[in-house]
């Protein structure tokens, strides 16, 4: 292996360790407003950001950017700033997906925060505090929870799949009558995550999913055997200009398969 990528390799592992450690730490101040009432406020009319976001974003963006001062950021509760284009890497971070739920009590969030390199994730990890759950992955290498190895489902029996219902209705009759449907979550990360996991088969994504929500999860995905993709049967890229998504399919083997032919016939999605 050439000298250059063995240098890459060290690099990637030690941003995973920065990334484990202050996710952990951003996950045990989140905690310190869990079930307390945080204040909350709204933006766009209906997305709530709380106390909590704001206190775990603070903390992830000194952390992060002391430690890699080159490197860009991009995170759901700070401003854009498109001078991180021009660095060769750049955090994505949502120091709470999953608000929502957060504000609710429910324990389905998690901290994600990634490092991102010519729109493809690097490493990545999900601080899931509440349930005493982090997930995480390097490229190249495994997809692992609380340091143990992690692999998608492999088919048999009946399936289990999350998302919009009027898309998961637009699966062939053969596959409705081998479907299980998962509660709503929350959280888009961790869904993804119970993916890797082998929690979950697989899951329709909405239009306007942003980076921050899958950057982390998608390469955890990808090392555990799983695949997120585009209406195009593509990966999607991360940290560019444009951050959001249209609707995308998660999972894994034939389900996957019948899932993005359902993706594709889509209108404006």
């Amino acid at each position: 292996m050439p000298e250059t990528e063995i240098a890459d390799k060290a690099d990637i592992l030690a941003d995973l360790e920065l990334l484990r450690d202050a996710a952990a730490e951003a996950g045990r101040i989140a905690m310190g407003y869990f079930r307390q009432s945080p204040e909350v406020w709204f933006k766009g009319g209906n997305s709530p950001v709380s106390e909590a976001d704001y206190a775990a974003d603070h903390y992830l963006r000194e952390t992060l950017t002391a430690a890699r001062p080159d490197y860009g950021w991009l995170s759901e509760e700070t401003a854009d700033n498109l001078d991180r284009l021009g660095a060769r890497r750049t955090f994505v971070v949502d120091p709470i997906d999953g608000t929502r739920g957060f504000v609710d009590g429910k324990t389905a969030w998690c901290v994600s925060a990634a490092v991102v390199e010519d729109g493809r994730t690097l490493a990545g990890v999900l601080d899931c505090p509440a349930r005493s759950e982090v997930y995480w992955a390097v490229v190249g290498g495994c997809a692992f929870l609380n340091g143990a190895p992690i692999a998608v489902r492999k088919p048999s029996g009946r399936l289990r799949i999350a998302g919009p219902k009027p898309m998961i209705d637009a699966l062939p009759e053969e596959w409705q009558q081998q479907l299980d449907r998962e509660a709503y979550i929350p959280s888009l990360a961790y869904r993804v995550a119970m993916i890797a996991s082998g929690a979950l088969d697989a899951t329709f994504v909405k239009p306007n999913a942003h980076d921050w929500d899958i950057a982390a999860a998608q390469l955890i995905l990808a090392e555990a055997g799983g695949r997120l993709l585009d209406r195009s049967g593509n990966t999607p890229a991360f940290a560019g200009r444009n951050i959001s998504h249209g609707a995308l399919v998660a999972g894994s083997g034939p389900l996957l398969d019948a899932m993005s032919v359902v993706l594709s016939g889509l209108d404006g999605q």
